[in-house]
């Protein structure tokens, strides 16, 4: 006698809070799904029980469906001989997919449906009679490679959209497990291909990956309340917990370690696949041309190859220059020939003079850089060639202003700077470091320092001279000296570009660091980086290299003709006017307490999002202008923002009340952030104490941090908002009622507990 759905829901549950995890619980799930559906199904004849999907493949997890096909000869009692079988399904709470059909049936859907035609070929028997399924089985895969010229370009087409809708799994924050690229769902589009003979079955390293996957998508549903495949961040800490990881950093860099395996094994079945279709038209026996692109190195059927007098073992150079000749031309590697190159000797220490000049060749191609590089790390060559490599391969970079794994965002950023190479006098050393920046990072310490340490031994060993390996160094120590200073510090103030002149002492080395900041900040994100960032990068970078080709400092930009007429009337004014990634907006009215306060608060109200300010005089007037740009939508009303500030310079209650408003309808769910961090200093500028406050921004959060410095009778010279994703740098120069720093021990502690309370 069968289970009760009852019975079967208390022995499932039971199962998934002691089962162990991965493919045992796996393996229970399937045993007892079978048990109960052959009871259900018994011995009636003339029918068979087919599972597709996850359940058919064995693979289930907690929160997969039942996916089952009633296959049958003509009955005339199907329909009720099916509700007898899914309606205990449904009863027992668990989710169900499920069809009936014909054997005829079924194969003219799967002949005009990919979807269907891929969950028949792994259909496998549960219950009834399994001649009934053999035959459907077999005629399904006949059809399969009858018609696989049709139907895998089908496949490889439908997996490129899937993986353009869902991105690459392994440098994803959240990404989904089975329909990301590199996904589960690349493991049955390979089976798919083999299943038409055209390809193997996935290899032993695919079938690893795929149990990986595998078990943190099994933990993953036990984790959740409504089963999901997509690996949300706060779902990460206890899954990592629950497979075995020692935390979520390691459960991401096994994701990303996984996904890349699958990814890569993929792209080579889609190649294998395009060319055997693409055999099909043209005439077998004349093969393709081979076209020299390298010593040792040649192009046939758009691979790869070495030639047949390429020496692989004696020739330690061979593989960069097989490599560079691959990037160049934008074309894969053989797979036989990324064997044989694995197998090739290791590079003499130092490099040679070719060596290093392939490896820049290399680093300088673009785009099809990534690629590449892909394909060298997936045989080992990567880790050969530099070995330092392995500790940031698949290492997660767990915030909101990455994209990308550190090794990816490596490759990224190199990408990048090819694109700027041209423009400076030292393209090499430029590339290499932008290869190399973030080599330092996951190691206790600053990851610039570790990593410039780490380039006194890369750089010789590369073949560099002693000056360029010392150029190298500063690069890697310094690569994010211009992006900190440019966007929290007084550029007008002397001693900030004197401060960086100190660390950086030569013009070519600027420039170098300004070419990377870019590639750095463009690789990372539009969170990390945007025009304003880049406009305020370039203007640092020329005003130090002016000081360090002798000229005097550089004094600060006069105040423009229109405004010192605007300012000369007496009265209130507002000036706004398009600027570097956003709006400049100048705002003229008579010096007192509060101005920088008032202003942030209409900006904010005004949904503006203010990425710098800066304070002159004319007379009494006082001139302030900020760079802002929309937060989202259309720019606001100029007017109704005029009106709104000149209101609060009269009245501030309806401004802060209005805030208030605002930040209670933003404040809709409890955030787990850092503790804010407040910094006073006396030693960043000759004239002014320079506030510097981290945290998460909030609605009015400039508002507020400026009443506090307005209500301890401090005047904002000039101030800088720095946005990194969720959080903001904001840096503010201020002098007391002498114009002077605020040097008091008491008013500055005061002034530090007033602020980490406006944050808190």
């Amino acid at each position: 006698m069968a289970r009760t759905p009852s019975e079967f829901a208390a022995a499932r549950a039971e199962l998934l809070a002691e089962a162990p995890r991965g493919a045992p619980l796996r393996a229970a799930l399937t045993a007892l799904a079978d048990e109960w559906l052959s009871e259900l199904v018994g011995d009636t004849t003339g029918v068979s029980l087919l599972a597709v999907g996850a359940y058919g493949r064995r693979d289930p997890a907690p929160g997969s469906d039942l996916d089952l096909v009633l296959v049958h000869q003509g009955r005339s009692d199907i329909a009720a001989l099916a509700e007898k079988l899914w309606y205990p399904i449904w009863d027992s709470g668990v989710k169900l997919d499920h069809s009936m059909r014909t054997v005829d049936e079924a194969v003219g859907v799967a002949s005009g449906d990919l979807k269907a035609a891929l969950g028949l070929l792994d259909a496998r028997h549960v219950a009834g009679d399994p001649a009934l399924t053999s035959v459907l089985r077999t005629r399904i895969h006949e059809g399969w490679r009858s018609q696989a010229h049709k139907r895998l370009p089908e496949l490889i087409a439908a997996t490129a959209a899937r993986e353009e809708r869902f991105g690459e799994l392994a440098y994803l924050l959240e990404g989904d497990i089975k329909e990301a690229r590199g996904g589960l769902r690349d493991v049955h589009a390979i089976r798919a291909a083999a299943a038409a003979w055209v390809v193997d079955a996935p290899s032993e390293r695919v079938q690893e990956a795929y149990a990986v996957l595998l078990d943190i998508r099994g933990e993953l549903h036990r984790t959740v309340r409504r089963p999901t495949d997509r690996l949300m961040f706060q779902d990460q800490d206890l899954v990592a917990e629950r497979c075995g990881y020692g935390d979520a950093d390691e459960l991401l860099a096994a994701v990303a370690g996984a996904a890349r395996t699958i990814a890569y094994s993929w792209s080579l079945t889609a190649r294998q696949v395009s060319r055997w279709v693409g055999s099909r038209k043209r005439f077998r026996g004349r093969p393709a041309p081979r076209r020299p692109i390298a010593d040792g190195v040649v192009e046939q059927d758009g691979e790869v190859h070495l030639s047949a007098d390429a020496d692989t073992e004696n020739d330690p150079v061979l593989v960069l220059r097989a490599a560079a000749a691959a990037a160049q031309h934008n074309l894969p590697f053989a797979p036989h020939t990324l064997e044989r190159l694995a197998a090739s000797p290791a590079l003499p220490e130092p490099w040679s003079d070719d060596a290093r000049d392939s490896f820049v060749a290399l680093l300088g191609a673009g785009a099809p850089l990534i690629d590449v590089i892909e394909s060298l790390d997936q045989v080992g060559i990567m880790t050969r060639l530099l070995p330092e490599w392995q500790h940031v391969r698949s290492l997660p970079q767990r915030n909101a202003l990455h994209r990308f794994t550190v090794d990816r965002h490596l490759v990224e950023t190199t990408v990048q700077a090819a694109e700027v190479a041209r423009r400076v006098d030292r393209p090499d050393l430029l590339l290499v470091a932008a290869f190399l920046h973030d080599i330092g990072k996951g190691f206790e310490g600053d990851h610039s320092i570790v990593g410039a340490q780490m380039m006194e031994v890369i750089a010789p060993r590369m073949g560099f001279n002693p000056a360029d390996s010392a150029t190298l160094r500063t690069l890697v120590l310094e690569h994010l000296l211009l992006p900190i200073v440019a966007t929290r510090r007084d550029l007008d103030d002397p001693l900030t570009i004197s401060r960086v002149a100190e660390r950086i002492t030569d013009r070519g080395t600027v420039e170098l660091l300004r070419a990377l900041s870019v590639a750095d900040g463009t690789a990372t994100g539009a969170a990390a980086w945007n025009e304003w960032k880049a406009g305020m990068v370039g203007d640092l970078a020329r005003r130090v290299s002016a000081v360090l080709s002798g000229a005097p400092l550089p004094l600060p930009d006069p105040i423009e003709p229109h405004l010192r007429t605007l300012a000369d009337r007496g009265e209130f004014a507002l000036d706004v006017q398009p600027g570097v990634g956003g709006f400049r907006v100048t705002a003229i009215a008579r010096d007192r307490p509060g101005l920088l306060a008032t202003y942030a608060g209409a900006l904010a109200v005004h949904r503006l999002d203010v990425r710098g300010a800066s304070a002159s005089s004319v007379g009494d007037m006082a001139v302030t202008t900020f760079v802002v740009a929309t937060k989202y939508g259309d720019p606001p009303s100029w007017a109704a923002l005029r009106d709104a500030i000149r209101s609060a310079l009269d009245d501030s209650a309806g401004l802060e009340k209005r805030l208030a408003e605002q930040e209670k309808t933003y404040a809709t769910v409890d955030k787990v952030v850092a503790p804010p961090w407040v910094s006073l200093r006396n030693d960043l500028s000759e004239s002014a104490t320079v506030i510097e406050v981290r945290a998460h921004d909030s609605v009015g959060l400039l508002y507020r941090l400026a009443r506090v410095v307005a209500d301890h009778g401090l005047d904002v010279r000039s101030a800088k908002v720095a946005s990194l994703g969720a959080e903001v740098v904001d840096a503010f120069y201020v002098v007391d009622t002498a114009a002077a720093r605020v040097t008091d021990a008491t008013k500055l502690a005061e002034l530090e507990s007033a602020l980490i309370a406006a944050v808190a």
